[in-house]
């Protein structure tokens, strides 16, 4: 096991909040980190640029209160996602307030920038980067990532294609360093399942959208309920960038989902390009295919307690076969 030396001892459960675009706020990120996984944000959530600054301070600064009157009991670490896209203008503004406020940990995204790990470095964060492939994985560490988020098929939003367990034994033959995974996992059983195949942590998004705290429309959070599997789409009409999502919310678009045209990759803008720009992430809904595992919305305190305790018992399960 390689977990990160910030992460020691604040974990209830192997696991990080993936950031999703839009959705994820302070309210959900301090949710997290108070419960005991990872709680992260992509920075472009925080609009206009300024607001970024404001979300640091209240995150530190709750997190801050909680492990003092909890000292037995500190959060979990939170984490900023930067997408490293040539259409961010924002990035190395949102990169020097990662700076400022000391962000244990950042999730680069999109490309893999060495100027960008080593602001990092230089007060001792961590880089995390997300990779669909054992090739851009060998690139991210040459760069200078910390760890790898390998991203297999089944996840929402931007997604491989590749099988978890193909994925890990690739990568793990050759890298010592964090590891996680991402891709359908939204139990405490699929948690140690990742575990079991040789990540260290486990990556979830599409359950954190049912809860109370995350920043998404009503019937986003009730469809994730109400749907499985089946009913999701891999496209990258949407943004250039082939990802998962909700079938229903891209028939309501007035498309179908069954008869989807390729988007040109070289156009791709992050939360809006493609050649449907208006309903990128917003109305087009991306997440996994573990949503099965969601059977109500939840608060994010009681979907960690729901993990934790299918985690254990998953453990125990095993040990006694």
């Amino acid at each position: 096991m390689s977990i990160p030396d910030c992460m020691q001892g604040r974990l209830s459960v192997p696991a990080i909040g993936a950031p999703l675009f839009i959705i994820s706020n302070p309210d959900l990120v301090i949710a997290q980190c108070k419960a005991g996984v990872v709680g992260s944000f992509p920075a472009l959530n925080a609009r206009p640029a300024e607001v970024l600054e404001e979300w640091l301070i209240r995150i530190n600064e709750e997190l801050d209160a909680h492990n003092q009157v909890n000292p037995d009991y500190p959060a979990a670490p939170y984490a900023v996602n930067q997408i490293v896209h040539g259409s961010n203008d924002r990035l190395m503004h949102d990169v020097e307030l990662c700076v400022k406020f000391k962000v244990p940990v950042v999730i680069t995204s999109l490309g893999a920038r060495p100027e960008v790990f080593d602001a990092i470095h230089s007060y001792g964060g961590i880089c995390l980067h997300d990779v669909i492939n054992n090739r851009f994985a060998h690139k991210a560490i040459e760069k200078g990532a910390d760890g790898l988020i390998c991203v297999a098929a089944g996840a929402g939003g931007h997604a491989g294609t590749l099988s978890p367990m193909a994925f890990i034994q690739e990568v793990r033959e050759w890298f010592d360093g964090p590891i996680l995974l991402s891709g359908a996992i939204s139990t405490g059983d699929g948690i140690l399942s990742a575990i079991a195949m040789g990540a260290d942590l486990a990556y979830l998004g599409s359950a954190f959208i049912a809860t109370k705290e995350a920043n998404a429309d009503p019937k986003y959070k009730r469809a994730l309920v109400d749907y499985a599997a089946a009913d999701i789409v891999y496209t990258n009409l949407f943004t250039g960038v082939h990802g998962n999502y909700l079938k229903p919310s891209i028939e309501a678009a007035g498309l179908n989902p069954d008869d989807l045209p390729e988007s040109d990759p070289s156009k791709m803008q992050f939360g809006s390009g493609g050649s449907n720009k208006s309903k990128a992430w917003k109305d087009i809904w991306g997440c996994g295919q573990g949503i099965n595992a969601i059977k109500s919305v939840v608060p994010t305190s009681d979907l960690v307690e729901r993990l934790r305790n299918e985690y254990k018992q998953a453990q125990q399960r095993v040990l006694a076969a």
